[in-house]
């Protein structure tokens, strides 16, 4: 619900709060004329200041005016009504939202709340009067806000937030039009409040003060779409962090007007906006024009873990000395923490010390593990591969098999006592694992062209007394199922969407069902859809769903800390799901179980789990990463150094940001997962390009690609500077080289390092 309590009222576009089960109202119920409640002075109801799903707001006027009031009873109020038949009251008892204010009074930067109570069919609340919201300021200032000033909104915002969440508290709904200045023409009239408390909830216990357990939700959202988290649009529980990403998307839309996600419609929008979030970097949002301290902000509270508590003074050093100086700034902001900065031998401050400096030299920099970059805006697809200690048996793969191919290998293990176990598909090619642990009595698969799940086949088995037991589906909607006898199943039943179908899985939990195999199919340029295969009787007393657009590493660790073991998975080329399960069984938690995500099929590693009796379990192939690394190159002619790389190299062009004078200061470039950043060199800031060196080799780029002799050959024909022509090394790749059109050498071949990324839990 939001309400802003301003004399002047904006909307702020097509975003909305939500509630679980709120609806904005059209037509809203008359409130009383005047408010008496007790130990009060009667307040005459005057105009509607906002409205929210559940209730609206007034200016309220005190019906006798005083010169001098106590401040507790100030002539101008604002009035908060709340039918108390209202969707947003528990029994028709009081709003949620009192219970907040009751736990947070006296929080910095929260509204003083003076009476509450009932009259008329209403919950009523009188609070301190306010002046315009910031997003009222950013339209009145042409819907663009100075540095200066979003530094102050900054600096203040943290501050709130740092005193509320000390009482236990995330806000849940921080953006633009929940930010209020004081009232007009008072002492407070440039200090910042937070209002609109209605979203936020506990993160810790009541009674024990802890953090409240992880846990995820997928289809539950609250906040507004526009300025929400990630986490809180792939429904995990609320924490710190989640209100100081929304804090960083609100600051950089006061400064530049926009963010990347706006304009989505349709009835997806917050799952693409979701992923798009996902896929822009910090820097990326950010942007060169700004000054570094937002980006770092946001990098730092894109990396914080769950229940880790953020640097709330280091952040808000990163953003003071952007504020001017106390006598310039637009806002009021709360002084400085009272730190004594590390002595620096043998030099003198500058004024033009950047914002890190500032922290660093507080001693409040956030620290190198909070550093990690969690979104580079740039996605990995990678094999998915859980292992399960087991007794010694014998186990066989095949991968890159095509269809023709198929039943001969699955025939052949047929004869030797294996059966089917996992299966998953790779641009078009089959992955089947076979082994001996599975206790079938018989065994039947189904490779369709074209048509993923064929349902009058499935039927058919099951009316045999088969069961689904591993499914996946390829590029093209072609599916692998695989169904068996012998299982203690007793009930299947599965459903095929473009969305992963959590609330029917919800609904088949009830119903004692349990999620027993998943599978994809399609690719980006059609519509990918997910198959959830759900069974009743089986062997698990509870599941989690993890599912994130990459792989949910946090939540996955989490649970196996609590017992929990992955019993399937699956994966897009846009996200990937994890479901994990509690065995009806007490042992069940001593299972060693470990999962491993590599670039290519993990055909290197097999063997090396094999001799520690570790067997392939659950195998799936889509979206897992964020990319980490690129390379960040320094030209004398950048723009003639993107053409190259386009034209000549066929690398895709991404993004472009020029300076102010003309010159590229950040653009990327990406081939297939990987990128290129360049921008224009500086040699004064010791920026190079290999001219600057006199052609000195001081690094290379190797670039892995397929098609090595046709981009050669392309390359060539392009007038590119070829230094080697194709060749085989003695390391299994076929590689060529040239050099760009300032000296450095890029070499492109076949080779593909060994990557992974192991996970394990014993």
């Amino acid at each position: 619900m939001t309400f802003t309590l301003s004399s002047t009222l904006a909307s702020s576009e097509e975003d909305a709060s939500h509630k679980s089960g709120a609806a904005e109202q059209d037509e809203l119920p008359t409130v009383p004329d005047r408010v008496s409640l007790g130990g009060m002075p009667i307040y005459i109801v005057d105009k509607r200041l906002g409205k929210g799903g559940f209730g609206q707001v007034c200016l309220g006027r005190r019906l006798q005016q005083r010169k001098t009031t106590p401040i507790n009873k100030p002539n101008k109020v604002a009035i908060k009504f709340e039918s108390t038949a209202s969707k947003g009251c528990n029994n028709g008892g009081p709003p949620y939202e009192w219970q907040v204010y009751n736990k947070i009074a006296g929080c910095y930067g929260i509204p003083k709340i003076y009476a509450k109570g009932t009259q008329g069919g209403f919950h009523i609340m009188i609070m301190e009067l306010l002046g315009p919201s910031v997003w009222d300021v950013w339209t009145t200032e042409g819907q663009s806000l100075p540095v200066p000033y979003v530094a102050c909104v900054a600096a203040e915002a943290l501050r709130a937030l740092q005193d509320l969440h000390g009482r236990g508290y995330v806000h849940g709904d921080i953006k633009p039009e929940n930010l209020l200045l004081g009232a007009p023409d008072t002492p407070d009239a440039t200090r910042l409040y937070m209002v609109d408390l209605g979203l936020a909830q506990r993160y810790t216990s009541s009674s024990t003060a802890r953090h409240l357990p992880y846990h995820q939700n997928p289809n539950e959202f609250r906040g507004t779409i526009r300025y929400a988290s990630v986490h809180a649009h792939l429904g995990r529980i609320a924490s710190r962090r989640d209100d100081l990403e929304s804090l960083a998307y609100t600051l950089v839309f006061l400064l530049s007007g926009c963010l990347p996600w706006q304009g989505f419609q349709g009835d997806d929008k917050g799952y693409q906006v979701c992923k798009k979030k996902m896929d822009t970097s910090a820097e990326t949002l950010c942007g060169s024009a700004w000054p570094p301290a937002f980006s770092r902000f946001l990098e730092s509270v894109l990396a914080l873990k769950y229940d880790e508590e953020p640097m709330y003074d280091a952040y808000m050093a990163l953003f003071r000395p952007l504020t001017g100086n106390s006598a310039s700034r637009p806002l009021t902001i709360f002084p400085s923490p009272e730190k004594t900065p590390r002595k620096v031998v043998g030099r003198k401050r500058a004024r033009e010390d950047s914002a890190e400096d500032t922290a660093a030299e507080l001693g409040l920099t956030p620290p190198d593990s909070q550093r990690k970059k969690a979104r580079t805006g740039w996605a990995g697809t990678q094999w998915i591969t859980v292992y399960v200690k087991r007794r010694p048996m014998k186990q066989r793969y095949h991968f890159n098999v095509n269809a023709d191919r198929l039943s001969t290998h699955v025939e052949k293990g047929y004869k030797e006592g294996l059966f089917i176990t996992a299966v998953a598909s790779c641009k078009g090619l089959w992955a089947v694992i076979m082994d001996a642990s599975a206790k079938q009595k018989g065994q039947s698969y189904k490779l369709t062209n074209g048509v993923f799940m064929p349902r009058e086949w499935i039927t058919e088995k099951w009316d045999e007394g088969y069961y689904i037991t591993a499914v996946a589906g390829s590029d093209n909607f072609s599916s692998l199922v695989v169904m068996s006898k012998g299982t203690k199943w007793t009930q299947q039943s599965y459903k095929v969407d473009s969305t992963f179908p959590y609330e029917w899985i919800k609904k088949k939990w009830r119903e004692n069902f349990h999620v027993t195999s998943i599978g994809t199919a399609g690719s980006p340029a059609t519509k990918q859809q997910w198959a959830v295969v759900m069974s009743r009787d089986t062997e698990f007393r509870h599941q989690v769903v993890e599912i994130d657009f990459q792989y949910p590493s946090e939540g996955i660790h989490y649970h196996w800390d609590k017992g929990y073991r992955i019993t399937a998975c699956g994966a897009t080329q846009h996200q990937a799901a994890v479901v994990m399960s509690l065995a009806k069984r007490s042992n069940a938690g001593d299972i060693v179980q470990e999962t491993l995500r590599t670039g290519d099929f993990p055909a290197t590693y097999v063997k090396e789990k094999w001799e520690r009796d570790l067997y392939i379990d659950l195998i799936a192939y889509g979206r897992t990463a964020i990319m980490s690394f690129y390379p960040y190159l320094y030209y004398n002619d950048a723009k003639a150094a993107k053409d190259w790389l386009i034209n000549v190299c066929g690398f895709e062009h991404n993004i472009t940001m020029e300076d102010p004078d003309g010159t590229i200061g950040h653009a990327e470039v990406k081939h297939g997962f990987g990128v290129v950043m360049f921008a224009t060199a500086k040699p004064a800031e010791g920026k190079k390009s290999p001219k600057d060196l006199g052609g000195a080799e001081t690094a290379s780029v190797y670039v892995n690609v397929k098609e090595l002799d046709s981009l050669h050959d392309r390359a060539k024909a392009a007038g590119g500077n070829i230094t080697k022509a194709p060749y085989d090394t003695d390391y299994g790749s076929r590689d060529f080289s040239m050099k760009d059109p300032e000296g450095r050498l890029w070499f492109f071949g076949t080779y593909v390092p060994r990557h992974e990324c192991p996970d394990k839990k014993e």
